[in-house]
């Protein structure tokens, strides 16, 4: 077929999860190019503000990783202050409201490397209103990771979410 292209692999495992035409249906190709930047991208512990800005390009996200699980050096907070008690935070967020589209997303990324064990959500924590997905997962017996999935109001009406943050190992719960 001439013209076709071949879907992110991100897509893939989200189309695979979601119902029948959930994922896709009514949302437009650029929130589905960021949902599939995001479940392929931001649990990985190789992800480095360098990579980020490339992979990610014009789409908008905010990345930084203070204490690196490999030897790339450490990327400071260059967005929105850090969170306190983490130190790496990747996040994607884009026009309109898609945040079950975009939590059936995130949920692929996780089960996709693998982060599939529940953890309790520290205190810090909490779902603001249009919040479809909070959860805290175990990343490793010292570490734990925040993924929050939603709504919130932007520059020209709503815009989708989908940030994932480690704790450091003094704050996880």
């Amino acid at each position: 077929m001439s013209g076709a292209r071949a879907l992110p692999a991100g897509l893939l495992a989200l189309l695979a999860l979601a119902p029948a035409g959930a994922a896709t249906e009514g949302t437009p190709a650029a929130a589905q190019r960021a949902m599939a930047l995001f479940a392929d991208h931001c649990f990985s512990p190789f992800l480095t503000a360098e990579k980020a800005a490339t992979l990610f390009g014009d789409t908008a996200h905010d990345f930084y990783d203070l204490d690196p699980f490999s030897s790339a050096a450490p990327s400071p907070v260059t967005g929105r202050p850090a969170t306190p008690g983490t130190d790496r935070r990747c996040e994607i967020s884009f026009p309109g409201a898609h945040a079950e589209a975009a939590a059936e997303a995130a949920q692929a990324g996780l089960a996709a490397e693998g982060i599939e064990t529940d953890a309790a959500l520290p205190a810090q924590f909490s779902a603001a209103p249009g919040t479809a997905l909070l959860a805290a997962r175990r990343l490793n017996p010292r570490r734990v990771a925040v993924v929050a999935v939603g709504t919130r109001p932007g520059e020209g009406g709503p815009e989708t979410y989908l940030r994932v943050e480690r704790l450091t190992p003094e704050a996880r719960p």
